[in-house]
């Protein structure tokens, strides 16, 4: 049933909230944060306890602003410092790095990597201090959008509120409550991935770039944790299982040179990446982060865009609340201009991916030449809601032309 056609909530339950939001993870923690900040009242709920491990490690320059705005800094035990990102291809013995400060100007020189379990938890303390009621151990059982606000059902109550900001990143609560979740059909569909300690994480070099690794399966990622710990992982369209990673990626020389010693963890699997909400908001609720779109993780772009997309949803909410016109219908219309911007900017970039040679033209080829090269390094840095960049504007146009409707 559609959320606005939901309405068994308890008649006599009073207001607990402003704003409620589902999710602790970085969009829902920028949000309550933010509109924290503002004097709103803001009920955060979170079905796990913190600190809770997550995937994602790997930020772009292009939320570097809004950790300046939330008043985040950086520690030595959850942060390390990334200079860019390096291409790989064992097979042909190729790479070829791209640096952060070669991008269009506007962008930060640099970015991080993260122990994810430790950031989230710094991103929730952040929302408390700021007076955000954070509560853990909440799962949402219902929810629903009535006349007088949202309303929420977890096996502790219900809440109600203003209005509902779903940040419940892949759970993707309100897409599937309104069976609007659309799967990205050409991007990569299932992970595998590890953990190591002590690992040999000084041969990366001493600016750390993320090691993207081409893999005729899909590709790789290799990332310096804090500590001398090692995230290491293969993305593919298909089903993957252990194998994929270990007589694949981690059978490889960099691999194995960076393992050599080192103690494995848990090995993960996940799958049914790569989707949309295609309607990620409405009257008195929106959807945030990954809850709004997941895409592929190749680039790194989903904590960025979760960051900057919830801050950009309080910009809009704050005035609306003050104003009392948060049922308006149409109140996120440009909000969701400026997103679908960005979403299809990288979107762009992942087709091409995984559908063409662009990898090895662009990624491994020779000389792009500096305008070229820079506008690349924009997008990777997830500086993506420009109207400057002349290779943004060819992503752009090439999905535009792939989705238009043909003639019969």
């Amino acid at each position: 049933m559609p959320l606005e056609a939901r309405t068994n909530r308890d008649p006599h339950a009073s207001q607990d909230a402003d704003v409620i939001v589902i999710g602790a993870g970085p969009g829902g923690a920028t949000a309550a944060a933010l509109l924290s900040e503002q004097g709103f009242r803001v009920l955060v709920l979170e079905k796990d306890e913190f600190p809770r491990e997550k995937i994602g490690e790997s930020l772009l320059p292009g939320l570097m602003p809004i950790l300046d705005r939330l008043g985040i800094s950086p520690r030595d035990d959850t942060y390390v410092y990334k200079r860019g990102a390096r291409f790989v291809c064992e097979d042909s013995d190729r790479q070829q790095a791209f640096e952060f400060r070669h991008a269009l100007p506007g962008a930060a020189s640099h970015a991080w990597h993260v122990d994810r379990a430790l950031f989230d938890t710094q991103l929730r303390d952040r929302a408390v201090a700021l007076g955000a009621d954070v509560r853990h151990g909440e799962a949402v059982t219902d929810l629903g959008i009535d006349e007088r606000g949202a309303w929420v059902k977890t096996d502790s109550g219900q809440y109600c509120g203003r209005y509902l900001i779903d940040s419940s990143g892949q759970s993707r609560l309100l897409a599937r409550r309104n069976q609007t979740a659309e799967p990205y059909k050409r991007f990569g569909h299932s992970a595998v991935f590890t953990h190591y300690e002590d690992a040999n994480v000084e041969l990366l070099g001493p600016d750390f770039d993320i090691r993207i690794m081409l893999r005729p399966e899909g590709w790789g990622w290799i990332i310096p944790l804090p500590g001398r710990r090692l995230s290491v992982g293969v993305v593919a369209k298909g089903k993957l299982g252990r194998p994929n990673l270990d007589d694949g990626l981690l059978a490889g020389p960099l691999c194995q040179k960076l393992t050599d010693g080192a103690k494995r963890l848990e090995t993960n699997l996940v799958s049914n990446y790569s989707y949309k909400n295609t309607m990620p908001s409405g009257p008195r609720f929106a959807a945030a982060g990954d809850a709004a779109c997941f895409l592929d993780p190749v680039f790194s772009s989903g904590v960025t865009l979760a960051l900057r997309g919830a801050a950009d949803l309080v910009d809009v909410l704050t005035p609306a609340l003050r104003d009392g016109r948060e049922a308006d219908a149409t109140l996120l219309d440009e909000y969701h201009v400026s997103m679908q911007r960005a979403y299809a900017t990288f979107a762009g970039l992942v087709e091409r991916f995984y559908n063409t040679r662009f990898a090895e033209s662009y990624f491994l080829g020779g000389d792009l030449g500096d305008d070229l090269r820079r506008g690349v390094m924009s997008v990777l840095a997830g500086d993506v809601w420009r109207y400057d960049n002349t290779f943004q504007d060819m992503l752009l146009s090439a999905r535009r032309r792939r989705s238009a409707p043909t003639a019969n």
